[in-house]
């Protein structure tokens, strides 16, 4: 799978505590908090892990029982509804 290496960073305004297998975030900003799921959680700490898009999704073809397509798809996905909150940043 070849993603671009863009740079991926959680946004500064938000915590984030992994409490039985699943990540709990609390976005300081506004006081919301949200959660994610065991695969959710884990593009979490890859983000936090690695800060860049190819190596995230490089790292999680490893690890997961997925094609290319499918990943693609959910992780962009993903990205853009975290994105879109304003908890995750992605660089152009």
């Amino acid at each position: 799978m070849t993603r671009p290496a863009r740079a991926l960073a959680v946004a500064p305004d938000v915590v984030s505590e992994v409490v039985d297998g699943e990540a709990v975030l609390l976005d300081l900003r506004n006081g919301v908090y949200f959660s994610l799921n065991r695969v959710g959680t884990r593009i979490w700490q890859l983000i936090q892990e690695h800060g860049r898009e190819d190596r995230v999704c490089d790292q999680l073809l490893d690890e997961f029982d997925v094609t290319a397509e499918e990943l693609e798809r959910d992780f962009d996905r993903w990205l853009a509804e975290l994105g879109g909150r304003g908890l995750v940043t992605r660089a152009s």
